[in-house]
């Protein structure tokens, strides 16, 4: 896990609350395997069902010393894992209201997004694909909309399955991708790892490139302009 996180270049590691003992030293805690000099953590409030739920993790985390942001999760269906977005928003305006720093994470719907923002959120994190699938980005046009109806950073959470799958993501205009499955059950996690790090900075500079538009018929690509024609008798 260190050495897949080092290959990534991540600054950001995100933590379940329910899924961590916070009382543990050393040993088995995985807390104690980060290094927290260099590594923020993000408690997440993965395995809540309810907004109550959700909430009563959040104040876990933050009474553990973990941090005040919080990786907002709250699951609507267990076969599916996709957010119940109703419960999701009010957790959201709630723990905002509270000093949190949420980072929701939701569908790829544009109208919840620009709810969530509303509500307080500091980012959104909409899925690419349900989660641990590694379909990859499954709507790119709801992503697309999603980011020209918020002002706040988009992370895409959920779905990536491969570093192609991160680069599009990133050509798109995401601020930031979360991933875990795509490099803990790849076959080599530390190349994975890496692979997922170039593609973000690839995709990341194709977007700020600005790709050429496409086109229907092939046009030639030495331009014709300024071309001096000599006609021999």
């Amino acid at each position: 896990m260190r050495e897949a996180i080092n290959a990534s270049g991540a600054q950001m590691v995100t933590v379940a609350v329910r899924r961590i003992d916070l009382e543990k030293k050393g040993g088995e805690n995985i807390l104690a395997e980060l290094d927290r000099s260099k590594i923020l953590l993000l408690p997440n409030t993965a395995g809540c069902y309810s907004s109550e739920e959700a909430i009563r993790t959040a104040h876990l985390g933050r009474a553990a010393g973990l941090s005040d942001l919080v990786k907002l999760e709250v699951i609507g269906d267990p076969k599916t894992l996709l957010p119940d977005t109703e419960a999701l928003l009010e957790a959201t305006r709630v723990l905002s209201n509270e000093g949190f720093i949420v980072m929701p994470y939701t569908n790829d719907d544009p109208v919840m997004a620009k709810k969530l923002e509303a509500a307080g959120a500091a980012c959104v994190m909409p899925l690419a694909a349900p989660i641990g699938s590694g379909q990859g980005i499954l709507n790119p046009l709801n992503i697309q909309l999603l980011l020209e109806a918020v002002s706040v950073p988009v992370i895409v959470d959920a779905g990536v399955g491969t570093a192609s799958d991160a680069a599009i993501a990133m050509e798109l205009g995401a601020d930031g991708l979360l991933m875990n499955t795509a490099i803990a059950q790849s076959q080599d996690p530390v190349k994975m790892a890496h692979a997922m790090r170039l593609a973000v900075e690839a995709g990341r500079l194709a977007y700020e490139a600005g790709r050429i538009p496409k086109k229907k018929y092939a046009s030639a690509s030495s331009p014709t302009e300024g071309l001096v024609s000599v006609h021999v008798s």
